[in-house]
């Protein structure tokens, strides 16, 4: 059993979760007053399994941030799978995504796009479904969905249902007097509301609700009531838990019920309205030993986890705060140098091979746990689990980096972080700030 409130029935809806229209709600963020974007963080996760035997997923999850401010999510799936599911999977969703980011209202994008997509002539459906959320500067939420399982919306652990409105489009190509309805008309979904701390929001396709179809525990699959149990539960015992871990845990137990070959391509996505957690990454010693005793107190005064990069960099701190540096033989890696540990230290890392890995890391995600454990690994799961990410850079030479007989790949420490920065903003929607010092 689940606790569910809907907004159609609730005497008295949680607090924020009154539904407005596109067409009501106020022109300028200005005018409503509310939690912005600075005060609150949107985090973005997702997970995905393609379906045993394809060498392509069929399912295909896009976000984006755009200049002005807005978030928009897509989670489209493609008719059947493989290699044609993923291509028109992938034309719904960045069509989705171009209309919603150049203003166009989330209903008339939503209404291009099944005017557009081909249709199958056996079956009469659309080649492919979608979920498009848009979530503006003041965290107003709109969300349109089409033949996706319905979304679960949590705030208070408890589930809310919010109201939603029906859409009618003409589908391509069959005559509108033709009967049945269902089959001249597709339906979709729209709803909308302002978002508060803590909301979480979870997408997700077919594949998980019907997984384990025609096994002996789940004869007609999971379903969509137990899929909303399961999360509930996964929230009740953890409650800070992460979007990235949300959606991961979900894919494992659908993939769990399909006894590890995936029956169809599965997908979860979720987004996590959350107070900002911050990290402190500091790499490299400053460019004056006088500053040392500055880098050590910016170690001691930032309110967040923090992490060291490199042996001089930790042995400086360490010296100017009387606390010593210890190597852990945990994690023995080939390629990567062990971490260390010091009070205070959430973990300390050697400096430019590590944090270049890490970079290679972020460009081949989000499946992270194909990946050996390593100091770099932790690393990225320390980023991928903060929200705003400072970076303080030393500028200080090290020698040993000028030798000609190291390898080209070792690029100096500011480029690396500049990389990794530019990685954590644009693909995993992350914010940063880098200091040099």
């Amino acid at each position: 059993m689940h606790n569910t409130i809907s907004l159609a029935t609730a005497t008295k809806p949680p607090q924020g979760l009154s539904p407005f229209d596109e067409t009501t709600a106020p022109s300028a963020p200005h005018e409503r007053p509310g939690p912005c974007l600075d005060e609150l963080f949107i985090e973005v996760g997702y997970y995905q399994e393609k379906k045993h035997g394809q060498g392509a997923a069929g399912d295909v999850f896009l976000s984006k941030k755009t200049s002005d401010g807005h978030l928009i999510s897509v989670l489209s799936d493609g008719l059947g799978s493989g290699i044609k599911a993923g291509v028109l999977a992938t034309l719904t969703a960045t069509m989705a995504m171009q209309f919603v980011a150049e203003d166009i209202p989330i209903q008339r994008a939503a209404r291009i796009i099944m005017k557009t997509l081909p249709v199958c002539k056996e079956r009469n459906i659309s080649y492919a479904t979608f979920t498009i959320v848009d979530i503006d500067g003041m965290n107003r939420v709109r969300i349109i969905e089409y033949d996706n399982p319905p979304y679960v919306l949590i705030r208070q652990s408890v589930e809310c249902e919010p109201i939603k409105k029906m859409l009618l489009v003409h589908r391509r190509g069959v005559p509108k007097k033709s009967p049945p309805e269902p089959f001249t008309n597709a339906r979709m979904y729209y709803s909308a509301f302002e978002a508060l701390p803590g909301d979480r929001l979870i997408f997700f396709s077919d594949g998980i609700p019907q997984s384990g179809m025609g096994s002996a525990p789940f004869p007609l699959g999971w379903g969509n009531p137990a899929v909303h149990s399961y999360i509930q539960q996964e929230i009740a015992e953890k409650p800070d838990i992460s979007a990235r871990e949300l959606a991961q845990h979900l894919v494992f137990r659908a993939l769990l019920h399909d006894g590890y070959r995936a029956f169809d391509d599965i997908t979860c996505g979720v987004i996590y309205f959350r107070k900002p957690r911050k990290l402190l990454v500091l790499s490299g010693p400053p460019i004056d030993s006088n500053r040392d005793r500055e880098l050590a107190d910016l170690f001691t005064r930032f309110p967040g986890k923090k992490i060291v990069c490199g042996g001089t960099t930790a042995t400086i701190i360490g010296r100017e705060l009387g606390r010593p540096v210890r190597v852990c033989l945990k994690d023995i890696d080939p390629e990567v140098p062990p971490a260390s540990s010091m009070e205070g230290a959430d973990l300390v890392t050697e400096g430019i091979i590590t944090l270049g890995k890490v970079a290679e890391l972020l460009e081949q995600g989000p499946r992270f746990d194909r990946f050996r454990a390593n100091a770099a690994l932790h690393l990225v799961e320390f980023l991928l689990d903060s929200d705003h990410i400072d970076f303080v850079v030393g500028t200080k030479i090290n020698e040993a980096h000028q030798d000609p007989s190291m390898p080209v790949e070792l690029e100096i420490r500011r480029n690396i972080v500049k990389r990794i920065a530019s990685l954590l903003e644009e693909r995993y929607l992350k914010k940063t700030t880098i200091r040099f010092i």
